[in-house]
């Protein structure tokens, strides 16, 4: 792509937004009043707001490989904080996609280097889940599996901060696990039983 296209291309967004709404960037500067959290893949072809058809200032979006919140991560753990605390959004979705290389590249045994302590916290979704993945003979189907098993994982590791469990004791705030499948566009809920895995989890990792 020739980067200067990508100054033309938004000229014509600005162009073909103020044709519809003179005061559109107007009204976008005065501030984000955002319902939805979402967290999902850095993968380039995997944009949030298309797949879910919103508009700016509907979605607070965070990004990172494999749709990853670990205890150790400030960057993840702060968008969380933000959002939930200050933004007060209603629902926090964790979606992951099919054909993932973050999930493929922690199924590889091998030295990635830098990426190696990222790729650790996936590879610790496939050891909490080992017995089950292993069972599963067909490598595609192990795969798209490990998708779903991690999206539920972030999740949990979620419900364990102090931020998710005021927001979802105190405002009701509900927790949703999704995947999107690459090969038909299609957005899939997992439907998590998250109030019972609530109810587990606060029995050793409550703090509020």
């Amino acid at each position: 792509m020739d980067i200067q296209q990508i100054f033309a291309n938004n000229r014509k967004w600005i162009e073909t937004k103020l044709s519809a709404d003179v005061d559109y960037f107007k009204k976008l500067a005065e501030g984000q009043n955002p319902r939805i959290l979402y967290i999902g893949c850095s993968d380039s072809r995997v944009t949030a707001e298309e797949l879910m058809g919103v508009q700016p200032g509907e979605v607070f979006v965070h990004r990172n490989i494999a749709n990853m919140v670990p205890a150790n991560d400030l960057n993840s753990l702060s968008v969380l904080s933000y959002a939930v605390t200050y933004l007060k959004v209603d629902h926090i979705v964790v979606c992951g996609h099919y054909n993932c290389g973050g999930i493929k590249s922690a199924m590889i045994q091998q030295d990635f280097g830098i990426l190696n302590p990222w790729l650790r916290a996936i590879r610790d979704v496939y050891h909490i889940h080992h017995d089950e993945l292993e069972l599963i003979t067909d490598e595609e189907q192990k795969y798209r599996r490990f998708v779903e098993l991690n999206v539920q994982e972030q999740c949990i590791n979620i419900i364990k901060t102090p931020d998710a469990q005021r927001a979802i004791v105190k405002r009701n705030v509900t927790l949703h696990g999704w995947v999107w499948d690459i090969h038909t566009g299609e957005l899939i809920d997992l439907k998590i039983d998250f109030h019972t895995m609530l109810q587990k989890i606060m029995e050793i990792y409550r703090i509020v």
